[in-house]
Parts: C-alpha cells; structure tokens; sequence
C-alpha cells in the first residue's frame, strides 16, 4: 500500500478527423543536436562510447520503457485529429523538408532543466507560472508586445515569489502558440461554408475561401517569428532586464492611481530594502542569480508534421527532444489514447503536459499518465485541469484519488480560461470577472490529505474587454485585465501570509495564466 504525506498530493513512493496517415515527408535523416549551448547539471552523465551516431533514421526505432517501438514519425499509423487539410501534399512536404534542416529553436539541456524545476513543483517545492495568448498571431508581432508580455510575467512572478515565500518557475505560452483546436471543420457565416480558422500558421482568420485555404508557407514563417520572439525573450530574461534591481521600473500605467498599484509598489519598495541590507551586508547582488532569469516556452503539441519536423537527437542524452518548445502538452481533443498526438508525446523527452476538463474518466487519466511516463519520474507530467469554476469542487477530487492511489507523481495546475468562457452579445468570447475567484478544496473535499489547494481563475484569453459601447478595445482590455491579475495576485499573496502565520503545512499552488 502506498504511503502519503500529509502535506502533499503526493505518494511517497484537419479537416478530415478520420483520415489517413499522411505520407511521410522526404526526409531520411534526423538532425542530432548538442548541448553546447545550454549544458545540463553537473549531475549529468557524460556521453558514454555507446552515444548514438551522428546521423540516424527517422525510421530507427526507440524502445520506449514500456518495451514497445517508438519512432519520430511512428504517430502517422495512429489516427490523428485536428490537422489541416493541405491541397498540395507536394509544397507541404518540401516546407517540411526545409524545417527539418533549421536550427532548433530551444535546446535539450534547457527542457531537462525545466523538467528538474517542473519536478520541484511537484514535490511541493515551487511554484508554476504560465502566461501568454491563447494563440499568437501574425499581426501582433512585435518587440513592444513581447516585452510588455514578459514583463507582466515578470511582475506577477515578483508578487508570487514574494508572497509564497518559494521560487516561481516562469514559462510563456510563447514563441511557438500559434494552432488552434477546433470543434467543427468548417464555419459558416450567412449561408457560407469555409474551412474553420486553425491559428495562423495554418491559415487566415479574414472570412475568405482564399485565407481559409490551409497554406504550408505559414509555417516557415511561423518557425521564423518563434525564433525572433525566443531571441528577444533570452535578451531580456538575461541581459539585465530582469534584474530584481529593476523590479520598480517594471511599473505600467495600470499600477498608477489605483489600491492595486500601492499594493504593488509597496511590495516592490519591500524587495529593495532587501536588496539593500544584502549589499550592505556585503553580499553581492550582482550574482547572476539576482540579474538574470530562467525562462521557458510553451505550446500545444497540435501540428504534428511540423512537431515532428523540428525534433532532434540530442546527443548527450541519446533522447529525441521536440525542439520547437521546452514544454508541450497534448490538448483536450487529442489526447485519445490511441492517438497519433499521444503516440508522437510518448517518445520524446521533453516535459508534458495534459489538458483535462470534466469529461475525463479518472482510470483514463491514470492509463494516460502511464503511457507518457512509465518510469514515474517527477516533472514529467503536468496535469492542466480545464473544467471551470463551477466543476472544479465536484470533479478535479475525484481525479487525484485516482492519481494518487496509482502512486503517479504529476504537478496540478489549473486552467481557468477555457471552462469558464461566456458569449459576449456581440457573440465573441469572453471570461467574466465574476469567474475570478481562489477556490479552496478543503480537507472534506480530498479527504485524503491535509494540504489547501488553491486554484485561481483569470479572465479574458484573448486580451479583449467587452465594453458598454458593445464592442472590443484591444488596448484598453489590456490594461484592465493587468488589474484583475494584481487584485487575485495581491489577495492571494495576503492569504499566502495569513496561512504561513498560522499553520506548518506546505503550501502549493498551481497556477496557469491565460491573457
């Protein structure tokens, strides 16, 4: 029987759904890559003279811990939901070709690192903090939109650190969170049929046959715009930018005039008389600890020919490593367990993550996790619940009782945009403020353990605040939703230092922002 801790969740111990595989594009090698560039921990074995070769097949299988054959395009035999239909397989296999022979965009050593850090979360140890669009776009690239999203990131991390008391592990929906899911292949406006928008590196959002065409060029430049935004986010994570020194010059205009921004302000006036006793006590702040910051990227694994395009073999572990992103997690429309999106997640080494509403059947999860971690190691597996407020008491218990009891260690998050989505009356999406809430599942609710588990809702994915004038502000909204994060921030750190007054017990959150 396995043991618990009390102060933890843990034990002890396309248009066509049913189509085809689709031909595999004319590549026959893989692209080893190294770690140069980010070494791992000293921990880490060097290579050993049984180091895979240099150039290796796609086709060379890998004999998973489950014992059964894995390789990179092994995904092509599963059914594979949510793919575009391209016209010409043609000019798609030759973009595919090209992306092949790119540059990773991140590198193995950084998602064994993330994968450490995800394991800390689990343990109790840390924090998770996610943020980002819910599918970046073309139009909005620039480098004022990277830096203002980084530097939010940045703020609300600051309040997370501060308050808990425990390092805030920080990763953007970024660089790379461009497909979207859909419900339904084609959209239909006033008796016209189009093919369904499916991000932009797919197609075009404009109501047009012409921009609904799925176009493999949108990838190249999908691949270009992840590496120019991943280029930006490493200057600024590490050229001083995110100096704690700088954290009152992180200020917006939404912490001007308003009880929030006093909050903040007085939070960060609190960090720089700690810096300052430091440096008057003779211990240097310009360690790269206090200069610099780990910061990682994340995104749906859903276009699997282009996933499988940017995997490589990283050759100081020997492992196929997704180099498109640190983090993927499969979606809710994907995760079938004989899927090709689950049979693709399986093999490669990167941290994962799985997307759960209230639909999932807590033996499911339990086979699932099983599947994508056989050797049970921490920060492996990240569940994202996405169920809303109104499920999460009733059906998020039931789903760590089973976890639990199959001694699976996996780090809890929640999702608090999808499940909770509303239509505004213009009829686009949107999250009420009203959906904002920590909700706390108390002992009675577990039953199993002693541990608060605290989930937040955030509103409003898209950036986007619906108005009295019935329309969406982009700008505005963007600096309204800065103000609901500080109001559940600055609560949730005060609840943070109530519970540390007066109780031992380890606190966890779990947390993903959407904006």
């Amino acid at each position: 029987m396995a043991l618990y801790n009390t102060n933890t969740l843990l034990p002890t111990k396309s248009f066509i759904s049913q189509s085809p595989p689709h031909k595999s594009f004319p590549c026959t090698t893989l692209r080893p890559i190294s770690a140069v560039h980010a070494p791992d921990p000293s921990s880490q074995k060097p290579p050993s003279s049984t180091t895979p070769s240099a150039t290796i097949s796609t086709t060379t299988p890998l004999t998973t811990p489950s014992g059964t054959k894995w390789t990179v395009d092994s995904w092509r035999t599963k059914k594979a939901l949510q793919l575009p239909e391209y016209p010409d397989q043609n000019e798609l296999d030759s973009v595919l070709e090209t992306l092949e022979a790119f540059p990773p965009i991140v590198f193995a050593g950084e998602a064994r690192n993330l994968e450490e850090r995800l394991g800390e979360a689990a343990l109790g140890n840390a924090f998770l903090l996610q943020g980002g669009d819910c599918a970046e776009s073309f139009k909005e690239f620039n480098a004022n939109y990277i830096r203002d999203t980084f530097r939010v990131i940045l703020q609300m991390g600051v309040v997370l650190m501060f308050g808990g008391q425990m390092p805030v592990i920080k990763v953007g929906r970024m660089a790379g969170q461009f497909a979207k899911p859909r419900s339904d292949n084609f959209e239909e406006k006033d008796g016209v049929k189009l093919p369904s928008y499916r991000g932009d590196n797919v197609n075009g959002d404009a109501f047009d046959l012409k921009s609904r065409i799925p176009d493999p060029q949108r990838l190249i430049r999908a691949y270009s715009q992840s590496a120019a935004t991943l280029n930006l986010l490493r200057a600024f994570a590490t050229g001083g930018y995110a100096a704690m020194q700088r954290v009152n010059q992180w200020n917006l205009d939404f912490t001007e005039n308003s009880e929030q921004g006093d909050r903040y302000r007085e939070l960060a006036s609190q960090v720089d008389e700690a810096l300052g006793f430091m440096a008057a006590a003779g211990l240097t702040i310009d360690h790269p600890i206090m200069t610099t910051t780990d910061f990682w990227t994340s995104h749906e694994c859903l276009h699997l020919p282009y996933e499988q395009s940017l995997t490589r073999l990283d050759s100081t572990s020997g492992l196929y490593y997704d180099c498109s992103a640190h983090f993927l997690w499969a979606g809710e429309r994907t995760r079938q367990l004989d899927g090709a999106h689950v049979e693709f997640l399986r093999g490669i080494a990167n941290p994962l993550g799985i997307k759960v509403s209230d639909k999932m059947d807590p033996n499911e999860l339990v086979k699932l996790i099983d599947i994508l971690n056989p050797e049970n190691k921490p920060g492996r597996i990240t569940i994202i619940t996405r169920m809303g407020a109104e499920n999460m008491r009733v059906k998020l218990p039931h789903l760590i009782r089973a976890v639990r009891r199959a001694g699976q260690i996996v780090t809890w998050v929640t999702d608090p945009m999808h499940g909770n989505t509303i239509k505004a009356p213009s009829g686009l999406k949107t999250r009420p403020f009203d959906a904002i809430r920590v909700t706390n599942l108390s002992p009675s609710s577990i039953k199993s353990t002693s541990l608060l588990f605290y989930i937040i809702f955030i509103v409003n994915c898209v950036n986007y605040w619906y108005n009295q004038s019935t329309h969406y502000e982009k700008d505005s909204g963007m600096n309204i939703n800065r103000k609901m994060w500080l109001v559940i921030f600055m609560c949730f750190t005060r609840a943070l230092d109530v519970r540390r007054l007066s109780t031992r017990l380890v606190h966890r959150l779990a947390l993903i922002l959407c904006y």
